[in-house]
This record gives C-alpha cells, structure tokens and sequence, in this order.
C-alpha cells in the first residue's frame, strides 16, 4: 500500500487511529487502490483492561479477607462474625432455595461473560485492512469508514441524504432521493458505494445494503 510507503517524518504526522478527522478522511481519499499479491490483515485483540483489573481487584478482596481470617483463627482467636454467619446460612439453606439459585445464575453469567471476553478480539470499531505482508498490521476507525462511505453516496446525483452504517458483516445505506427515479439512484448509488468499498480495501469485505426513499416536499 502507498501509503505504508511513505517516509517516516511524513508518517509521524499522521493522526492516530482512534481519531475521525478530516485530515484522515484526506489522506485515504487520496490513495488509489492496490494491486498486486497482498496480506489478510486479522483483527486487533483488547487488552480487556477494566474487566482484568475488576476481576483482579474482586479475587484480590476475598482471598485476602479470608486469608486473614484463617490467620486469625490459625492463632487462636475465633472466627469472624461474618466467616459463622455465612458457614451456617448455607448449611441450613437447601439447594432449590431462591437465594442459592439467584447467586449462582449471577455467577453462572459473570463467569460466562469473561469467557466471552477471553476468546474474542473485541475492538468492534477498529476494521482490519488488506496489508502487503503478513507482519504488517492495518485498521480503519469504523467512523471513518462510514464517513468515506457516506460521502461517496453524497456524490450520486439526486440524493440529498444519506446515513452509512457498518456491522461486522454488513454494511446498510440509506438515502433520501430529492430527484431522479428512487430505482436509478439506488442502482448508481450500489455501484459508487461497490466502488468505494474497493478502495477502502477491507480485509473482510462486508455485504451491502441499499435502501432509497422519495424525500418528501
């Protein structure tokens, strides 16, 4: 890609990624699109920040409570009110009791839910790109890919608005029609967004959806 090319006192100018500017818009805008043998770039992982540190923190809390409490009984003293109040609540409740069952869907789900977080990439707002080699990695905001995307149907003649929005799979056009036939300005329409689609050069390239509507007076 040329733009994976450019000296790096140019790169070094670049906004970051998580940013939606004109600049940005700009500078893709700008590049033609690819040719040649390319790489499939994957999508980025999280770093899952605030649920590690949550998990770490909650672990942290009730291995440490406990850990003092069998110290203390360890040396002599007596349990704490809390440790025999809750060793005899659950010995007396039986399992079918709502509170026990309560307790353990929550847990059932918590669990689950870091599960889910552990075996996905995340990152759902950042698009992975077609890059020239395997050890070179590539995103787009989803928020600039919209914008390009919403301005390419902007360029159509006779629509007067459009709204763009991209799924994992999927990416769903809606325009307002002022004039022309709503069936000629969806088939052109189709194939600029096609066109820009291209040169977006998305390594997982989503389906396409057009929906046109007569605007009213």
């Amino acid at each position: 890609m040329e733009r994976d090319q450019r000296p790096s006192a140019e790169k070094d100018q670049l906004p970051a990624a998580d940013g939606v500017t004109s600049r940005t818009v700009g500078l893709l805008t700008e590049q033609p699109p690819t040719t040649g043998p390319q790489s499939i770039s994957r999508r980025l992982w999280s770093e899952r920040r605030i649920p590690a540190a949550l998990t770490a923190l909650a672990v942290a809390a009730s291995a440490g409570t406990l850990l003092v409490d069998v110290i203390r009984v360890r040396a002599g003293q007596s349990a704490a009110a809390w440790r025999r109040h809750l060793a005899a609540d659950l010995a007396s409740r039986p399992l079918d009791d709502t509170l026990i069952q309560a307790s353990g869907v929550v847990l059932a789900v918590l669990g689950l839910w870091l599960i889910v977080l552990a075996v996905t990439p995340g990152l759902r707002h950042r698009l992975p790109l077609q890059t020239p080699g395997a050890q070179m990695h590539a995103v787009l905001d989803r928020k600039a890919a919209e914008l390009r995307m919403r301005d390419a149907a902007m360029r159509v003649p006779g629509v007067s608005a459009a709204r763009l929005r991209f799924s994992r799979k999927r990416a769903t056009a809606r325009a307002d029609v002022r004039f022309r036939t709503p069936a000629d300005v969806q088939a052109d329409l189709r194939t600029s967004l096609l066109h820009e689609l291209d040169r977006l050069a998305l390594a997982h390239r989503p389906s396409l959806r057009v929906r046109v509507r007569p605007r009213r007076p």
